[in-house]
């Protein structure tokens, strides 16, 4: 349990004029608590309060995980009969019906919002989502040590895969061995998101899944890919030339660099999130290829591979110490090949830097 979090988030409730929050396995959980839960068919929630012991309702076989830590625990049995009077003690030790309880809404399923609204009919329940980014939106020392840690797993578990790669493997077999060098290099098992990897025309769809097409000279081959450490994440993109490509891939892909460059020179302190987007597509858009970079910028990275804040054009939120966040433009044409370069950074007091290499 960490103390100074939670007096963190008792301010943002009150700025965001929230009574309380709930939340169930996730990163914010874990963030506030140290506690890892699996989503699964047994609910499990943290209702918190400012000024009063969190609440945890968890199923029994889980109460090892939270002894001796400064909350209450509410364990229940296999019958999911008895769950409602669960859910309903917790609320009560509380005083939670009728108030504001704030939720996650990408993150609080159907199942625990149903036996939270059971126990408090009276509640609100609002989206705490503001509330709740504010906590996590700057990262300090010990968390920027554990993402420039994940980098440098997932760099060197690329760098093991690279001689392994040859014309003719599939997407899939290359993913298969980029994943078990991750876990060979130290990543955690609960990896970021599974590997992108793919090349020639499927390296034109940005969010491609690795398939069963064999890599063939002239390809560009797209490698997306990213590494756990003790909870934070990396999230890293290289392009890769199968064998002589043509002029125009040579052409795009210097352009991506000096897009990824220019990105991340724009990454300072002040600065809105939507200067660093317009520096990275200004580059892309007077060399003529301004329709074929199809998404932002970059987004948050710590705890999730994507969360605050979003660097995409319409973004005014300034930058501040502390913030991390892919820079990742990308040129794709369809049905032949596609570029992507990401980067991992972070804002420092005087400017920003770069995790990755």
């Amino acid at each position: 349990m960490t103390p100074s979090r939670f007096d963190k988030l008792s301010a943002s409730l009150s700025t965001f004029g929230l009574d309380a929050v709930i939340l169930n396995p996730g990163p914010m959980l874990t963030y506030l608590t140290g506690l890892y839960f699996h989503l699964m068919e047994r609910p499990v929630v943290l209702f918190f309060a400012p000024g009063k012991m969190p609440a945890l309702v968890l199923p029994e076989l889980e109460m090892q995980k939270v002894r001796g830590l400064a909350l209450t625990p509410f364990p229940y049995g296999e019958n999911p009969a008895e769950w409602d009077a669960t859910f309903r003690g917790a609320v009560q030790s509380l005083g939670l019906d009728g108030k504001r309880i704030g939720i996650e809404p990408r993150q609080l399923r159907l199942l625990e919002y149903q036996y939270v609204k059971t126990a408090a009919p009276e509640a609100e329940f609002p989206d705490a989502s503001s509330a709740l980014a504010e906590l996590r939106l700057r990262k300090d020392q010990a968390e920027v040590q554990k993402m420039r840690r994940a980098v440098q797993i997932a760099q060197s578990a690329l760098e093991a895969t690279i001689p392994l790669i040859k014309i003719g493997m599939t997407e899939k077999e290359l993913a298969a061995e980029l994943v078990i060098q991750l876990f060979k290099h130290g990543s955690e098992p609960e990896m970021p998101f599974s590997p992108i990897v793919s090349g020639g025309p499927n390296s034109a769809n940005p969010h491609a899944s690795p398939t069963d097409r064999k890599l063939q000279r002239g390809d560009l081959l797209v490698v997306d890919w990213g590494a756990a450490s003790d909870g934070y994440i990396s999230d890293l993109t290289r392009t890769f030339a199968v064998g002589e490509v043509d002029a125009e891939c040579a052409t795009i892909h210097r352009i991506v660099q000096e897009a990824n460059a220019a990105g991340r020179a724009a990454a300072q302190p002040g600065v809105p999130c939507a200067e660093v987007d317009k520096a990275a597509r200004d580059v892309i858009e007077q060399a003529g290829y301004g329709k074929y970079f199809t998404h932002r910028t970059g987004h948050g990275i710590g705890m999730e591979g994507h969360e605050e804040p979003y660097i995409r054009g319409d973004n005014l939120q300034i930058l501040e110490p502390g913030m991390a966040f892919t820079v990742e433009p990308g040129i794709y044409l369809p049905e032949r090949n596609g570029v992507r370069i990401e980067d991992n950074v972070v804002v420092t007091p005087d400017g920003a830097d770069c995790l990755s290499d």
